[in-house]
């Protein structure tokens, strides 16, 4: 591995990941530069090569679950000229979405969306490299910045230095331990790769193929739906571990535990507490399907009991146990959880939509340890620290314990990138100017 030159500046603001929550607080600190009088030095890096936002599960089908409403901006700054609202203007597509009589568009539209608002911050977004890790740059015993080590897909790391670090990474793919050893297998995949992985299979040439989906989520469900629509040579199985499918709870008094009351509601709660709030509301986002998705999947299995034709299969109560995998296929041998029975079935795929782990924040700030408070936050998602340390740590998506199931989703993106970005000038106050730094600073902070 190449080491690079370090960089020499010194950055307000480096955000890990520069997906729809970092993509707000860039918005929102545009907003609060023109407040405060002057811009903070904010960076993005992000490991894919262009803006994508799950690139690989954008298939026809999908839709967004949540109101257009909640956009990057709405919620707290109607009038930006970074809504939703305006990307359909400018895109000279706003009659036609009215039009459409939905509150929901689909997901290849968001992400364009997501894309459009993105261009406007290129100069501030580094394309391509992936965050390592997080260290701290010591100075008489107390940490004054961060080092931000990266690499580049040539394989060179490089350092960064930062005063504060936004983590939004994102989930981690979760791979059920049955499928740990298959991983490199390019017949089994996460649903991540879902739309990558496809086009390496037999069925996306129209040759025949047995697919099995492990997952009882919305994941599966579009994996499924689409599977049927566009891969008629295929055969599904949906695998999932519950009596059946069960939809989203989306009715109007449940959603109000993802507005920015609930979040309050939720922080201000003893630990005990926020865990029976968020295991109460558990089937507003885990393990649940939209009903018109559910409702699409049973019509497709009653028609094919009309005609007699079954290409598909949900098998309820069903638990892997054993995977195998030879040059005929992948054996899954399942056990009925009802009839304790197990029988194996072999498929040419398997896909799992198994979601994910919100995880990948301590590993990049592992070096930092010995600095944080077990990676508990405040209330402005700030990370809390030991004496000493005079950095700031904030994280975006890995706060649902502390701040309620709305933390993984787009519901407060606007207010929550308001909240830090406020954090953020109160923290780091009025930067002095920073060209370049010398080689007395530089060999303090080495």
């Amino acid at each position: 591995m190449s080491q690079s030159p370090s960089f020499d500046t010194i950055h307000d603001l480096i955000g890990v990941g520069f997906g729809p929550s970092n993509l707000a607080l860039a918005i929102a600190l545009e907003e609060l530069a023109e407040t405060n009088g002057h811009a903070l030095d904010a960076l993005f890096i992000d490991k894919q090569s262009d803006y994508r936002w799950h690139g690989n599960t954008l298939a026809t089908q999908s839709e967004l679950q949540i109101s257009f409403l909640k956009d990057l901006v709405s919620l707290r700054n109607p009038t930006s000229p970074y809504s939703f609202v305006n990307y359909l203007h400018q895109k000279q597509r706003l009659v036609d979405f009215i039009n459409l009589g939905t509150f929901y568009p689909c997901r290849l539209e968001y992400n364009d969306y997501l894309k459009w608002a993105a261009e406007h911050f290129a100069t501030q977004a580094v394309y391509g490299e992936e965050v390592l890790r997080i260290e701290p740059v010591l100075d008489k015993g107390e940490v004054e910045h961060l080092r931000v080590i990266c690499r580049d897909p040539h394989g060179r790391e490089h350092s960064r230095l930062a005063r504060s670090v936004v983590v939004g990474s994102g989930g981690t793919p979760k791979i059920p331990e049955a499928f740990g050893a298959l991983r490199d297998d390019p017949r089994v995949f996460h649903h991540s790769r879902y739309l990558a992985a496809l086009e390496q299979l037999p069925c996306a040439q129209g040759k025949p193929m047995r697919i099995a989906i492990i997952g009882s989520g919305q994941s599966a469900a579009e994996a499924f739906i689409d599977l049927n629509d566009s891969f008629p040579s295929v055969k599904v199985d949906m695998i999932l571990r519950g009596s059946a499918l069960k939809p989203a709870d989306d009715s109007p008094f449940v959603n109000e535990v993802f507005t920015p009351d609930y979040t309050d509601l939720v922080f201000n709660q003893p630990s005990g507490e926020r865990a029976k709030l968020i295991e109460e509301y558990h089937n507003t986002n885990y393990s649940v399907v939209d009903i018109d998705l559910i409702e699409r999947i049973y019509g497709i299995l009653y028609r094919q009991k009309v005609a007699h034709q079954f290409r598909h299969a949900v098998l309820c109560r069903r638990q892997v146990e054993t995977v195998t995998s030879n040059t005929l296929g992948i054996e899954l041998t399942l056990r009925d959880l009802a009839t304790r029975q197990t029988q194996t079935h072999r498929y040419d795929a398997v896909i799992l939509a198994t979601g994910y782990e919100r995880r990948s924040h301590q590993n990049l700030l592992a070096p930092l340890a010995d600095h944080l408070q077990a990676f508990a936050v405040d209330r402005d998602y700030q990370c809390l620290a030991n004496e000493g340390f005079k950095a700031a740590v904030y994280l975006q998506g890995f706060c649902e314990a502390s701040h309620g199931l709305s933390d993984t989703l787009l519901s407060v993106l606007p207010i929550r990138a308001r909240e830090i970005g406020e954090s953020l000038y109160q923290a780091l106050g009025k930067p002095a100017a920073r060209p370049v730094i010398t080689a007395h600073t530089l060999k303090a902070l080495a």
